[in-house]
């Protein structure tokens, strides 16, 4: 009897895994002050409806200058493209711009490249380790090989609604800009150093948006698994 109680415990209380395959993690960075990002954003609305892809919008503030303040952008946005240029060894941080999987980049309007790349990342070999979600508020890492540098726990949240945004000023007055996966938080949880380690999720601050935890290299690096939250 004790055993069959233990084993209808653990069955209610198991956790919810990720895929032995991760996704391929797609990081636009736009504007809606940029001339050239609209096409951009309706790019990543397209890749954000294919299997295995989580496509984000990070919505920065450089271009705030130019007369429109973005309804979306926040400074830890633009803090995260700079840690890729950085990174990457470019001269300095664009829109739009896409990364995949945090160790590739192309321009946003660079379609077909960004469609080689992500097909790259989908095929490239992997050993991530296991991520699992339990309950609401904690995820755990399993155990794998750490990046050189050490790796970071993320979890960030985004809209899947599709978002028009009616620009009254600067280069695109007058526009609508369609924006779809708007990350809205992005919160650093802890370090991950190859040991299974558990981590707090906090809690959301509005509702209606979908939850993926990223095990990145420090600093901007290659982004070493991916989950999305159930």
């Amino acid at each position: 009897m004790r055993k069959a109680a233990l084993l209808s415990l653990v069955l209610c209380v198991a956790p919810v895994a990720a895929s032995a395959r991760p996704p391929v993690v797609v990081e636009l960075f736009t504007a809606q002050g940029c001339a050239s990002c609209g096409e951009a954003n309706a790019y990543l609305a397209k890749l954000a409806q294919r299997e295995g892809v989580v496509a984000l919008t990070f919505p920065v503030d450089y271009w705030d200058y130019l007369g429109w303040s973005d309804t979306f952008a926040k400074p830890e946005f633009t803090a995260r493209q700079k840690a890729y240029v950085e990174r990457l060894e470019l001269r300095e941080p664009y829109t739009p711009q896409v990364v995949v999987d945090g160790h590739a980049q192309a321009g946003g309007l660079q379609t077909e490249k960004v469609d080689r790349l992500v097909a790259q990342a989908a095929r490239a070999p992997v050993d991530p380790p296991d991520m699992a979600f339990i309950g609401p508020r904690r995820v755990d890492v399993g155990s794998g090989k750490p990046p050189r540098g050490g790796a970071e726990v993320w979890v960030i949240r985004f809209d899947p609604r599709e978002q028009d945004v009616l620009v009254r000023k600067g280069d695109n007055k007058g526009q609508t800009v369609q924006h779809r996966n708007v990350v809205r938080e992005i919160e650093r949880l802890g370090v991950w150093r190859g040991r299974p380690t558990a981590y707090r999720l906090p809690q959301a601050q509005e509702e209606g948006l979908e939850t993926v935890v990223v095990v990145q290299a420090a600093n901007g690096g290659r982004i070493v698994t991916a989950a999305l939250k159930p």
